[in-house]
């Protein structure tokens, strides 16, 4: 028995599965940011007046922007959609919400600490590394014959 071979055909079935969690992880997220998305819009003025008196400048600009940006990552991130493209402002807003509301309750969620933002930046710049995978509409298109 060829050990090499053998563990290089396991590696080439595992990587056919590869599309698997990059739709997992498109999908957890979608819904996660769904519920802080809707909030967000529900409630914008108070939103505004919240990232006021966190000290962020122009709040109520930065609460559109905010409710904007995750509103339309639940629709990209569901589709896979330009999923490179919006992993990147998500990313910031995750990492301006770890740094400016979560990093002083320290790391674990059940303290309102940055654990859950932390684990939504690395899936998401996985996104942007990776791409969204076989199962979204960015591979529909990247492998669409025009005749």
């Amino acid at each position: 028995m060829n050990v090499k071979k053998t563990y290089k055909c396991f590696v080439d079935k595992a990587q056919n599965l590869e599309s698997i969690p990059l739709l997992a992880i498109r999908l957890v997220l979608a819904v996660g940011f769904y519920g802080p998305a809707k909030m967000k819009i529900g409630n914008i003025d108070n939103i505004a007046k919240w990232f006021e008196g966190l000290g962020y400048p122009l709040p109520t600009l930065n609460a559109y922007l905010a409710a904007g940006t995750e509103t339309l990552g639940v629709i990209l991130l569901f589709l896979g959609l330009g999923t490179r493209l919006i992993s990147i402002p998500l990313m910031i807003v995750m990492l301006v919400a770890i740094f400016t509301v979560h990093f002083v309750n320290g790391f674990e969620a059940g303290s309102n600490g940055y654990e859950i933002p932390l684990y939504y930046l690395i899936m998401l710049f996985t996104l942007f590394v990776f791409g969204g995978g076989k199962f979204s509409l960015d591979h529909l298109i990247k492998n669409k014959k025009v005749y």
